[in-house]
């Protein structure tokens, strides 16, 4: 990014290139400090006063009105910095430590206005250039705008809607770097050695189907807790978990709790989870597209509708036999605006939906994360009640496994990040445990 910025500066008389990062510190050290940075690039165009640095400004500007700002947007607020930038270029480097919001923000102000542009870049301009390690808050939307849009190297024109360029995903692994290897040759061992072979391999091989250091990916094995839709006994307990939302999106998800006698899979093959096992058999993601963050606005009264839907066809087709029992919701559906209005668990209840209450005491959310991966390790294992997704749940699909840990506490998950379908996820797992409790005092001699 730095190579291309100098030399489309040269050429390009009066071109604007802004280069972001998320925090000013990581700004400064990744590009203006050390081997390769912009003061060692351009050192001799410096010193013969054809390339200028500000430093209160954060720009180098060069002899024909040229320049490179250097610029960070730590907070979403932060994006209206630079509403009236006229971005000839948009860098970010690390795009995955930015959210969709920034990203869909700044590209929105990439024009060309009066610039003339030469005729050997026609058509080139206005231009976005990213680059990004897989992880971070970012990750599930980058993965769905680049990696999995289509073919490594194949180049997409994307409708008006979404801004119009032509868009590119370039792979690139620790191999396409032969000035690495050769200066530093045991680099790919200490790599290696980092211990997690999620970490490794997102390091060694830009693996997007993992979280370099995430919540779940070392214990996430989709072989194992993959498997397809079946019909669920009638003596198997079937209820639903819930987490709310209106502008960001909601999470229903349906569960069965395995009670040790054997099934037979959609596929033939014959399943016999240990007692105790959570099944997820159904979900309803209110989303208007995964990754995007970004909810349906819809009533809770219609969301209550629309999960009693969903139930009838489940019964109607025949893979449950009993309907769905009240489960764990986030309790934020309890509180009420003012002694007029109802509270969102009261309309849905009014609408046929009821809830329990979910476990938010202290402790809870690092307890919720450490009890799903016992029971995805459990799974791993077949030792202990696991935990399992049909294969219809592709909303935990695409955001479970890629989970990152808080920054700030790594006993916990980014709540930054596409976390509805896990906290939901959590209610059921942290319910488990407290139906557990009850059944062991219940067995109790007295």
């Amino acid at each position: 990014m730095r190579a291309l910025a100098c030399v489309w500066c040269a050429e390009i008389p009066g071109l604007q290139v802004y280069l972001f990062r998320r925090i000013s510190d990581d700004l400064w050290k990744n590009h203006m400090a050390g081997s390769g940075s912009f003061l060692e690039m351009l050192a001799n165009w410096i010193d013969a006063g054809l390339v200028r640095y500000n430093g209160g400004k954060n720009t180098l500007t060069f002899w024909n009105g040229s320049r490179i700002w250097l610029c960070h947007c730590q907070h979403e607020k932060d994006r209206l910095k630079y509403q009236g930038a006229e971005i000839h270029v948009l860098m970010i480097d690390e795009l995955t430590h930015f959210t969709e919001v920034i990203y869909r923000y700044l590209r929105g102000r990439c024009r060309i206005g009066g610039l003339r542009i030469p005729e050997k870049y026609s058509g080139a301009f206005p231009r976005v250039v990213c680059g990004s390690n897989p992880g971070g808050t970012g990750h599930t939307f980058v993965k769905r705008m680049w990696v999995d849009l289509a073919a490594p190297m194949a180049i997409t024109t994307m409708p008006p809607h979404e801004g119009g360029f032509n868009r590119q995903y370039i792979p690139a692994k620790l191999t396409d770097n032969p000035t690495l290897a050769e200066n530093d040759p045991e680099y790919e061992l200490r790599l290696a050695g980092l211990g997690s072979p999620a970490l490794v391999r997102a390091m060694l091989e830009g693996d997007w189907n993992i979280v370099a250091g995430g919540a779940l990916d070392d214990v996430w094995n989709p072989e194992k807790l993959r498997i397809p839709r079946f019909q669920i006994p009638k003596a198997w307990r079937i209820d639903r978990s819930f987490d709310w939302g209106s502008a960001a999106p909601f999470s229903v998800g349906w569960w069965a709790t395995a009670n040790g006698e054997e099934v037979e899979l959609f596929d033939g093959r014959i399943f016999c989870p240990p007692k105790g096992t959570l099944i997820r058999i159904n979900e309803w993601y209110g989303t208007k597209e995964v990754g995007t963050n970004q909810g349906l606005f819809m009533g809770s009264p219609d969301v209550a509708k629309g999960i009693l839907a969903r139930e009838k066809q489940m019964l109607d087709e025949g893979w449950i036999l009993t309907k769905p029992q009240a489960g764990p919701a986030d309790n934020a559906i309890y509180a009420v605006e003012d002694k007029e209005s109802d509270s969102i668990a009261k309309k849905m209840e009014k609408a046929g939906v009821a809830w329990t209450k979910s476990d938010k005491r202290p402790g809870s959310r690092i307890n919720g994360l450490q009890l799903l991966r016992e029971r995805l390790m459990a799974t791993n294992t077949g030792e202990g009640p696991g935990i399992y997704f049909c294969e219809n749940c592709t909303g935990s699909f695409a955001t479970l496994p890629v989970l990152p840990r808080d920054e700030k506490n790594l006993e916990d998950v980014d709540s930054g990040a596409e976390d509805h379908i896990y906290d939901e996820v959590r209610y059921r797992v942290l319910d488990a445990k407290k139906q557990y409790a009850k059944e062991i005092l219940a067995i109790q001699p007295k």
